[in-house]
């Protein structure tokens, strides 16, 4: 393959800031996820360059490796607040892999203009050699921001419905 990156476009009908919530919510990664692979997630919302949080990672969505669950840390690279969030990955293999994904919004007169991309060109020699990659496809992008168009039109994250209990007795207004 000649190409190391790939970056798909989208226009989403929601503000950037909208859409930069979500990515740097630990659970909006999982929220969005379009491969299939990402299953739950621990940490903090992100808030700069160097922060990290732990996905439970399931590589049976993609067929390709017989890697069972893992988990995988990510570790915040570029964080431009409504603009830019990009993010490296170490999971349990050594040396780290070095692979890059990551986010642009660009405001558009329909609300934002949304890249995401996934870069290998800066891997260690040592995976550029195993020829697998890419890992994600054009497709497994396309499909993310597709997911995250219908998230944040949604309303995402979304407070969980409050019982009886938490909300106090009922009052009906005549």
């Amino acid at each position: 393959m000649t190409t190391e990156r790939i970056e798909v476009q989208r226009t989403l009908e929601a503000e950037p800031a909208a859409i930069f919530s979500v990515l740097c919510d630990p659970q909006g990664h999982v929220a969005i996820d379009g491969s299939g692979m990402l299953m739950d997630a621990e940490g903090d919302v992100v808030t700069a360059a160097g922060d990290s949080f732990v996905v439970h990672m399931d590589r049976e969505a993609l067929g390709d490796m017989p890697l069972g669950k893992y988990d995988v840390t990510v570790t915040i690279k570029d964080f431009v607040p409504d603009r830019e969030l990009s993010w490296t990955i170490l999971g349990t293999v050594r040396p780290q892999i070095g692979h890059v994904y990551g986010y642009r919004i660009e405001p558009a007169e329909a609300g934002s203009l949304v890249t995401s991309y996934y870069d290998w060109s800066d891997i260690d020699p040592m995976w550029r050699d195993t020829g697998i990659f890419p890992v994600i496809s054009e497709a497994t992008l396309k499909s993310t921001l597709g997911i995250l168009a219908r998230t944040v039109l949604r309303g995402y994250p979304r407070s969980s419905p409050r019982t009886a209990q938490e909300s106090g007795p009922d009052t009906i207004s005549t």
